[in-house]
């Protein structure tokens, strides 16, 4: 009786097919999932909660980016979809209305941008090549701290008195306006090291090198300064704090690193999912412990040092795990930059002190691109290398967003009004920083890299490998071979 009836209704109400089962039934899997977090969370997940927030800062910086990705010029290069993220953060703060319903905690802003920073961290650890570092250690150390030291001098005593900061803070300015990007340099070295460019002098696991230490530097220089300009104590011991932080990181990332190397066992099962979680979550287990203890500049550094020592341990099987990390970046990658967007309030916004704040950015910059064209002359390479090098040194993305906002919250933590002011102002030049150079960096790698570097020379006979899948945890040790030259 039942099935008569089961048909009879078939019969009367035609099944939905196509398209429109398809939208029915994921629209219904939404409704299901928004219902079941409204459960559980309350208003959280309802407009003006912070769980509504942050997905919908997700998905909009999620289109921005492709939307960006999308914007393409004849011979040029895509733009970066980072910088639609930013600009989809930048939008939903400043847009009446929508930024009401928008909201997110400032602690879950700065935790999320902490874990992004902490996986394109140990994307770059996984990245490097130590051959090629032991072959360039002496220019990859002049590459990574001249630049950064001189750009962060610079623009200290520029705006010092362009935009009458302290001389701590416009080192504090300096040191986040110094880094170079991850997010734009490491991609397009990726990229470039696939297409076999400057492979040969080992010029992309260079820059990812030397990019990453750079960071450290810039991030170890900034935990400093803001420690002497929020500290009581004395200007030595904070200094001093600074070089234990370097000496810490280190160690604990050696430590950390031999035992990923130890363990998971090669005959366990879920190999590549296994190592690739405790990778990760050491990594931000790092970043949060290093704030926790005072040390703040150290988390970084150990992220980097655990992540490369790991894939000396794991050698061609560090391939699928480099793939799944990728993947997680995908993933924080926006929300990243759409919460740095969020920091920003256009209204609040001094015109004198954006004027003033871009001539000190291409002062820094102008002098940063002729000391690295001048640090890597002795490095064996050709002008046109040398060329690209300092073009490749311009970008700034990922280090202005995840701590570009720390002094401001810690000035607003302290109430002064005076400092709110200061750290604003170091917040404004850090997305304009991004906005300017990120850009420009991207299309002039793009472009400079096919023209100025030599591709890579081929043993003849060498066997052409296709690509591989990386979805799967059983892989091969060719298909290892073959995810790892693409990476």
């Amino acid at each position: 009786m039942g099935g008569s009836w089961c048909r009879a209704l078939r019969e009367r109400c035609p099944q939905p097919r196509g398209l429109l089962n398809l939208t029915i039934t994921k629209a219904c899997l939404f409704a299901l999932l928004f219902g079941l977090v409204w459960s559980i969370t309350g208003s959280e997940c309802l407009p003006g909660g912070n769980l509504f927030g942050l997905v919908v800062l997700f998905i909009c910086a999620v289109l921005a980016g492709k939307l960006m990705g999308l914007v393409q010029f004849p011979t040029l290069p895509p733009f970066p979809p980072l910088l639609g993220m930013l600009l989809a953060g930048l939008l939903l703060r400043n847009v009446p209305y929508i930024s009401d319903a928008v909201y997110i905690d400032p602690r879950w802003s700065s935790a999320l941008r902490n874990i992004a920073l902490a996986i394109i961290l140990t994307r770059a650890g996984l990245g490097l090549n130590p051959q090629a570092l032991v072959r360039l250690k002496a220019v990859c150390v002049r590459l990574a701290v001249g630049p950064c030291l001189v750009e962060a001098s610079v623009v200290a005593i520029v705006s010092h008195f362009l935009l009458k900061l302290p001389w701590v803070w416009g080192f504090i300015l300096g040191f986040v306006l110094a880094a170079v990007s991850p997010a734009v340099v490491v991609p397009s070295m990726l990229l470039l090291q696939r297409e076999g460019y400057g492979v040969d002098k080992g010029i992309p696991t260079l820059l990812m090198a030397a990019g990453s230490f750079d960071d450290i530097l810039a991030i170890t220089g900034f935990s400093t300064c803001l420690g002497i300009a929020f500290s009581t104590g004395s200007t030595w011991m904070n200094v001093l704090k600074g070089l234990l932080e370097v000496v810490g990181g280190v160690l604990a990332g050696l430590l950390v690193g031999v035992f990923l190397c130890l363990f998971p066992s090669s005959d366990q099962e879920d190999l590549t999912w296994t190592r690739t979680l405790l990778l990760l979550g050491l990594s931000v287990f790092s970043v949060f412990l290093s704030h926790v203890v005072g040390f703040a500049g150290a988390g970084g550094l150990c992220v980097l040092v655990l992540s490369f020592v790991a894939a000396l341990g794991w050698r061609v099987n560090k391939a699928p795990v480099a793939v799944v990390v990728g993947r997680s970046w995908d993933v924080f990658q926006p929300l990243l930059f759409g919460l740095i967007g969020t920091e920003i309030t256009v209204s609040t916004l001094n015109p004198s002190t954006v004027g003033l704040g871009v001539a000190c950015l291409f002062i820094g910059l102008s002098i940063r691109v002729l000391v690295t064209f001048l640090l890597v002359h002795f490095g064996g390479f050709s002008l046109k290398e040398k060329l690209f090098i300092a073009v490749a040194w311009l970008p700034k993305a990922t280090v202005q967003a995840a701590i570009g906002s720390k002094a401001l919250d810690m000035a607003r933590e302290d109430g002064d009004e005076v400092l709110v002011k200061y750290g604003l102002d170091v917040l404004t030049l850090a997305v304009l920083a991004i906005l300017i150079t990120a850009p420009i960096g991207a299309l002039g790698i793009g472009l400079s890299g096919p023209r100025l570097l030599q591709p890579q020379v081929k043993v003849s006979g060498e066997p052409e490998t296709g690509p591989a899948s990386p979805d799967s945890n059983n892989v091969s040790e060719k298909d290892c071979r073959t995810i790892e030259s693409k990476l």
